[in-house]
């Protein structure tokens, strides 16, 4: 992690600030400052950034900006708020349109006050920043050598906040494939996964304290679905996804099941091929909207695909 170090990468976002934050945050770059004497790099693609600076309150308009680079951006990330509206909607907080600071939307590691923010305080929380980073990294790498240790239980009521927050990373790959961020796993809320939660088996996979993976089943019914199968991104590659499809099916055949059923969409190569191995069959294709088609898939609890 020496090269972050040497060489962060920022993106930096205006929420809905009066400029005067940004004018500091540009002042950073000029020659009296000079970031970039400390290896940090202003970067405009989300993908290439490991900093996410936001500026101003959030809004209405800005509410799903914020969201979408966030996501973008690839793990480990760290998020600064720069300026008193960023850190808590500052003047504009009881606006009718103004969400509040940048942690109503995301979650938040490092908070830069002021009004404006100076450039030796932006600079501060930039280095900041990239500890948290460190700190981060060091976690997940952590995380990589103790998969073997990883344990697959049923989730309780406190886990959905956690796993609903995977889910939403996770399904941002998929929502790239298709261009389309109107995924129904994206737009679920709170309430919607608890209604889930009475009517369907949650496993979640652990590791080190933290769930990296999850899948749920329907509970009752010889056919049963299973849906959501989530590992988080940066754990993909490592089997998980057919440990946590094996645990499900166990659990299911345990209750009464004799049939699995899942769905997915046609051009995710990735999760047909994890149902293909397992033993699930194509029993329909259907158009849903335009470039999405869902993939029907079956199998029979005594291991021959459904026909």
């Amino acid at each position: 992690m020496s090269f972050l170090k040497r060489s962060p990468w920022l993106l930096h976002y205006d929420a809905s600030s009066c400029n005067g934050c940004d004018i500091e945050v540009l002042a950073c770059l000029t020659p009296v400052y000079d970031v970039e004497r400390l290896g940090v790099i202003n970067t405009g693609n989300p993908k290439h950034a490991d900093i996410f600076l936001v500026t101003g309150s959030v809004n209405e308009q800005s509410k799903p900006v914020i969201e979408n680079l966030y996501h973008q951006l690839p793990e480990p990330k760290v998020v600064v708020a720069v300026g008193i509206c960023a850190t808590s909607g500052g003047i504009y907080v009881d606006c009718y349109n103004i969400y509040g600071g940048v942690d109503k939307v995301i979650p938040v590691d490092v908070y830069v006050p002021g009004c404006a923010a100076r450039p030796e305080s932006i600079i501060d929380g930039v280095l900041t920043a990239v500890g948290v980073l460190e700190d981060k990294h060091r976690q997940l790498s952590g995380m990589h050598g103790a998969i073997d240790e990883m344990v697959i239980s049923e989730a309780e009521e406190h886990d959905l906040p956690e796993i609903l927050a995977l889910q939403k990373i996770a399904y941002r790959t998929e929502a790239e494939i298709y261009q389309n961020y109107g995924l129904a796993p994206l737009r679920q809320s709170h309430e919607g996964i608890h209604e889930d939660f009475g009517t369907k088996m949650f496993l979640k996979l652990v590791v080190n304290g933290k769930i990296i993976g999850s899948v749920r089943g329907d509970r009752e019914g010889e056919s049963r679905e299973i849906s959501r199968l989530i590992v988080h991104p940066y754990f993909r590659s490592r089997g998980l996804g057919k440990r946590l499809l094996q645990a499900i099916e166990g659990r299911l055949v345990d209750t009464g099941a004799r049939r699995f059923q899942a769905f997915t969409w046609y051009r995710s190569s990735r999760n047909i091929s994890l149902y293909t191995r397992a033993g699930y069959q194509i029993v329909k294709m259907e158009e849903a909207q335009e470039d999405m088609v869902y993939v029907y898939m079956e199998k029979l609890v005594n291991g021959r695909q459904a026909g």
